[in-house]
């Protein structure tokens, strides 16, 4: 049974998929909260999907990583409950694990878990008192190889598909649906095409919100991701890592010649 969404949070609303999901569910009639750092980007969204789809919506400015303002948005979420949660808010640093300062990968960790797990244990309760709801969690490909180069955020990542899966499993059976979100490379640009390689954020946030809708446990957008799943779970873990970590070594290479 597909669920039609009255009223939707989205984090990191103001650009890139966060951006198309908040377009899609106002498309669909969907009420919205858009929450993002930018409150200049999410007025500007707000302003125009108000005008365009004649919805509600609602501009939170808030860092996710600052525990007081990430708390006025576990406020909300308790006080006034959505029927849908879109965790999209998340950011990657990318280098050695090594050299990369620690504060900016715990900050993170504080963005791509933490916040994470504390808005959906905000939201969901009422979701399940109701019998009626969906979170939508964004993770990545990148959970489900070895990540030289982003080992942070690929280990993140890989926590968001494990939590969501097994809400998935604790609420079955009560109305809501709990989905991993996990795209490939993605274009932020909205009018970028699809290739080989890389989808369009419309397309990967459109396969989202059906999939939630649809209570599916994960969802891999694309093709060519779909078939490269199950390719990677037969892959020798050492194989595996040589490979990546060697793609890694050139990618590091190219960047240092190219300074």
């Amino acid at each position: 049974m597909r669920h039609a969404y009255r009223t939707a949070l989205v984090t990191g609303a103001s650009s890139g998929i966060g951006e198309s999901f908040a377009r899609l569910l106002a498309g669909r009639g969907t009420d919205l909260v858009i929450v993002a750092r930018r409150s200049d980007l999410l007025d500007r969204l707000a302003r125009e999907l108000v005008e365009r789809y004649r919805v509600a919506v609602e501009v939170v400015a808030a860092d996710l990583t600052d525990p007081l303002e990430r708390e006025e948005v576990e406020r909300r979420l308790r006080a006034d409950p959505v029927e849908l949660l879109v965790n999209n808010a998340g950011y990657g640093a990318f280098g050695s694990f090594a050299e990369l300062s620690l504060d900016d990968q715990l900050r993170e960790i504080d963005l791509n878990v933490v916040a994470l797990v504390r808005l959906t244990h905000a939201a969901l309760p009422s979701m399940i008192a109701k019998g009626r709801g969906g979170v939508l969690n964004v993770a990545s490909m990148a959970g489900f190889t070895p990540s030289p180069g982003s080992a942070t955020y690929g280990a993140t990542k890989a926590y968001v598909s494990s939590f969501s899966e097994s809400l998935h499993a604790e609420v079955a059976g009560k109305g809501v649906h709990v989905t991993a979100l996990c795209p490939g490379f993605t274009r932020t640009d909205e009018e970028a095409e699809a290739n080989l390689l890389w989808l369009r954020r419309a397309d990967v946030a459109r396969a989202g919100l059906d999939a939630v809708s649809a209570g599916r446990a994960l969802c891999v957008p694309g093709a060519q991701y779909k078939v490269a799943l199950p390719a990677l779970k037969l892959v020798p873990r050492p194989l595996l890592r040589a490979a990546v970590n060697r793609m890694w070594q050139q990618a590091a290479d190219s960047q240092s010649g190219a300074g």
